[in-house]
């Protein structure tokens, strides 16, 4: 089998088991592909020591230039969004190895990573389907990737005041929002910056999108679910003529008064789960619900 490899370029800790990745995805003959920036990142911090670059399992791709059964992503959540993205319509299924803090996404961790691979060689695991939002301006997609896993977020800009959201649904004028920030996210992303502003969790593969607002101005606006047929249509006003957009973390600068159109994509992300996950032990484990902190 062929997996691609990508991790976290930042922080040398959340790569420190990738020796025992490596040995282990060679005991069980896959084909190595690795992201070449991560490569690069590996041999300069010395984590490739007994790995060549002329092992006939081990070669590196560059951009979108890989066709592998799997890819790995090593690192936090944010590393799985960023292999999401690369990973685009491939629809490559992704196997998280949780190298972070939190980590819903990622299905193993530095402990069980024989277990986790060995799972995929013997066909121990299913596969989830998670629902991306498409987000387009005046009718076009955004410049470079445009889908979200987690959330879309219309935000203010760093020096601005609040800013005036314009929502219609499905063509129909919902109600504008003025706030610091409006998050639209999937049922995967419910537990990431919606959860944080106040929006409810919403279990994967639920058929919806989630409305939050960050910092409204009236405490009357609240958190609206919506079926994930709908279409969004926003349109921003400000005092700085300008706003945020933010794709999963990955931010751009917009004019007012730019119409943006979001809907669910026509594609999925495809999260590799091991036989015996199980959603609700993870959620009460990660939020520590019936924990004593004292």
């Amino acid at each position: 089998m062929r997996v691609a490899l990508f991790g976290n370029i930042y922080q040398q800790h959340k790569s420190a088991a990738i020796q025992q990745v490596l040995e282990s995805l060679q005991r069980h003959d896959f084909e190595i592909f690795v992201d070449e920036e991560y490569a690069t990142f590996l041999r300069e911090e010395g984590l490739l020591k007994n790995l060549s670059a002329n092992n006939s399992q081990f070669s590196t791709f560059s951009d979108f230039d890989f066709d592998v059964d799997f890819a790995l992503s090593m690192g936090g959540d944010g590393t799985l969004l960023k292999t999401a993205a690369r990973v685009r319509e491939k629809e490559t299924p992704i196997l998280g190895i949780n190298m972070g803090r939190l980590g819903f996404l990622a299905d193993a961790n530095a402990d069980n990573i024989e277990e986790a691979i060995d799972a995929l060689c013997h066909d121990d695991f299913s596969v989830e389907d998670r629902a991306l939002i498409h987000v387009e301006t005046n009718g076009e997609p955004l410049e470079g990737y445009s889908c979200a896993l987690n959330d879309v977020a219309i935000l203010k800009r760093d020096s601005a005041s609040m800013i005036s959201i314009r929502a219609s649904i499905n063509g129909e004028y919902l109600t504008t929002y003025q706030a610091d920030g409006l998050i639209i996210s999937t049922p995967t992303g419910s537990t990431a910056y919606s959860l944080s502003n106040g929006g409810p969790i919403i279990v994967p593969r639920t058929g919806v999108m989630l409305m939050t607002a960050v910092a409204p101005h009236s405490l009357n606006v609240r958190p609206i679910v919506l079926p994930d047929t709908a279409q969004i249509e926003l349109t921003v006003t400000s005092r700085s003529h300008t706003f945020l957009v933010a794709i999963d973390g990955r931010s751009g600068k917009l004019p007012e008064g730019t119409t943006l159109r979001l809907f669910r994509a026509p594609y999925v992300a495809k999260v590799v789960k091991r036989s015996g996950t199980r959603y609700f032990s993870t959620l009460r484990e990660k939020m520590m619900w019936g924990a004593d902190v004292r």
